[in-house]
């Protein structure tokens, strides 16, 4: 098994946890696969942002609870799998990428990738 597929079922079920309560987002954040270049990873990672974010509103519109809930089962059953996501899906995300990176690892390397992405961003900000 590729490292790929095997972060991909890690996701899924990592996905399917939140979903059923066993698992915070932010507790999944925090195991994501870290620096992964997998835009099937990378486009999940934002679904589970944007889950979060999104957690007053689920509370109260009933429809708006299931359809995201549905969503994020939808995400975690490919992921499973180890397939794509739909390239729909994976371009949907790729607005946000510049506003919230992949967490690196802990080590020298991965610090640095992270702190040039964030003079990148800031940069970016200023000049629009």
């Amino acid at each position: 098994m590729s490292n790929n597929l095997n972060d991909r079922v890690f996701v899924g079920n990592l996905l399917r946890q939140v979903r059923i309560g066993n698992c915070s987002v932010k507790e999944a954040l925090l195991m994501y696969p870290k620096d992964t270049t997998d835009e099937s990873l990378i486009a999940a990672y934002h679904a589970l942002i944007h889950y979060e974010a999104d957690e007053d509103i689920r509370r109260q519109d009933n429809l708006y609870k299931e359809e995201q809930d549905d969503y994020i089962e939808f995400l975690s059953y490919i992921l499973s799998r180890g397939e794509d996501l739909p390239e729909n899906i994976i371009n949907n995300y790729k607005q946000y990428y510049d506003s919230a990176p992949i967490l690196h690892k802990n080590t020298p390397q991965g610090f640095f990738k992270g702190f040039w992405k964030s003079l990148n961003t800031g940069f970016r900000r200023r000049k629009e």
